[in-house]
């Protein structure tokens, strides 16, 4: 028992509350000062937008400026393709060890290319950005403290993940469950501890501050809304089936705009469809600046009521068309606020329906517009549980949280029984086709020991990050017997001998970052 409880703290408790504590705070610092920046670049774009829709003859210039960052951007994700698309979905495939990445250089790089994207005002969000900022410090936390630490590379830069999903949206809570229902699509005691670890220095961190440097801790101010009765619990049902009905076309709209660009169009330099990009943001932030940026300023907007039917209607075309056209040419950004504010888009359109037309009080409209985005977050992002905390959390809803629960659920039925994928996994499963087109696998089937005093001592199966595919299929102990140890918990021990198999695609690193958890094997004997 004694040893046991001292294996479980030094081995899991204490290093995942160094790495979390460590990978939050830095990740929260980062993140702040990242929204310090992108305040002002948002607020100088729009000056910048209004400045030159008063002198349309600089548009021709406009647009010969626009070239450079364009060809600059296609030359960087040619020498460094993970600074490509949206941070999230790049982010979940390091996560889960499918996508290799240079840390330093892709905080600095996502940083800048970001921001840069910001000024052009392409309607990418900068939550995405952030969480995978906060993955790459999670990895140079780790790295920091030499290669004997590295088999805790990825749970830290999952608490960074969350750290940075957090610090980003004011929505801690939603951050750790981000962890394990949309990183590692599983939950485990590490990863709980790492996630919440992370996410309360972050926390804290920004609580200080926020203050001083003069951000919002949050996406959303803080709302009153009507509390739907009992015999409201149609209005979630209506607004779940619209919105997940909404997101089935919207994800196969997505199929459809990404090969357009990248099969029909494949053989045009990626540098003049990032340039076809910006000059389409540039004509359409002249139209109107709602088209364009974030779509944060257009939510805040959205809450009022005051837009016509049009002209929602013409903005969810447009911002859905272009949004998608840039995470389609894998433009630096992230898909999750600007996806948001396509969601609260159609959310008007019902709440407007149901007031204008069908005669329902107008204290309803608001509550509708929670709805729609909490039904967004979990049709299009395939995120249930976490649409649900996050409208709780982060748009006051938690005076109805039964009609959130019920409109989460519809959502995400709707679109499991038309079987489209998540947009996050969409991105993904692109990501993955462009990083192993020409490679071939190799197959790993193996009987490897457990050393002593490594990772792996004290943990279960599924407390460990194996390498991507691999999976355990038998473990015995030293004597080809099965262990167990008192508490019934099949926890490992130096000596046993695990049975793996893995399809790899490149078999040295995986088997180096197996021997990080397990221990150096000796190739002769083990391999």
């Amino acid at each position: 028992m004694k040893r046991r409880l001292h294996i479980s703290f030094f081995n899991s408790i204490l290093p995942a509350t160094f790495f979390g504590a460590l990978t939050g705070v830095l990740t929260s610092v980062t993140v702040n000062l990242y929204k310090v920046i992108a305040k002002f670049i948002f607020e100088f774009s729009e000056k910048g937008y209004h400045f030159v829709g008063e002198h349309l003859y600089l548009v021709p210039l406009a647009i010969a400026l626009f070239a450079i960052p364009a060809f600059v951007f296609a030359y960087i994700y040619k020498r460094i393709p993970n600074l490509r698309g949206g941070g999230i979905p790049t982010s979940i495939g390091i996560l889960r060890g499918m996508i290799p990445f240079k840390w330093l250089r892709n905080l600095i790089g996502v940083f800048f290319l970001s921001l840069s994207s910001f000024l052009i005002g392409v309607p990418l969000g900068n939550e995405g950005p952030s969480v995978q900022m906060g993955t790459a410090i999670g990895r140079g936390c780790v790295y920091a403290f030499g290669k004997k630490k590295r088999a805790w590379d990825r749970y830290s830069m999952t608490g960074g993940a969350c750290a940075g999903f957090s610090v980003a949206t004011g929505a801690p809570i939603s951050g750790v469950i981000f962890a394990v229902e949309e990183a590692h699509q599983r939950i485990s005691p590490m990863i709980l501890i790492i996630a919440s670890v992370s996410v309360m220095f972050a926390t804290v961190t920004t609580e200080l501050l926020a203050p001083l440097l003069g951000v919002s801790k949050g996406l959303f101010p803080s709302m009153t809304l009507r509390s739907l009765e009992l015999r409201d619990v149609w209005i979630p049902i209506a607004v779940g089936i619209v919105i997940g009905l909404f997101a089935v076309l919207f994800l196969n709209y997505y199929r459809s705009i990404f090969h357009f660009f990248n099969k029909i169009l494949k053989k045009i330099r990626h540098g003049y469809k990032i340039m076809f990009v910006f000059s389409l943001t540039l004509i359409l932030g002249l139209v109107s600046y709602s088209f364009i940026s974030t779509g944060h300023h257009l939510i805040l907007e959205l809450f009022d009521g005051k837009m016509s039917w049009i002209w929602l209607i013409v903005l969810l075309l447009v911002r859905s068309t272009l949004t998608l056209c840039a995470n389609s040419n894998r433009v630096t950004g992230g898909i999750f606020l600007p996806i948001l504010a396509v969601g609260a888009l159609v959310s008007s359109i019902i709440g407007k329906l149901l007031v204008d037309v069908i005669g329902l009080d107008g204290s309803y409209y608001m509550i509708v517009l929670v709805l729609g985005i909490t039904a967004c977050i979990s049709g299009m992002m395939k995120m249930p549980l976490t649409a649900i905390v996050f409208a709780v959390e982060a748009l006051s809803g938690y005076g109805n949280i039964m009609p959130i629960i019920v409109v989460s659920g519809v959502a995400f039925v709707i679109t499991e029984l038309f079987g489209v994928e998540s947009i996050n996994d969409r991105v993904l499963d692109n990501r993955m086709e462009e990083i192993n087109e020409g490679k071939t696998t190799t197959l790993i089937d193996r009987y490897i020991p457990i050393k002593d005093n490594t990772f792996a001592i004290g943990k279960q199966v599924r407390d460990i990050f194996w390498p991507a595919r691999l999976i355990v299929l038998s473990k015995k102990g030293p004597e080809h017997l099965p262990r167990i140890d008192e508490h019934d918990v099949k926890a490992m021990h130096a000596g046993d001998v695990l049975h793996v198999r893995c399809e790899t695609f490149d078999e040295k690193a995986t088997l180096e970052e197996l021997e990080a958890i397990i221990g150096e094997a000796d190739h002769k004997r083990d391999f």
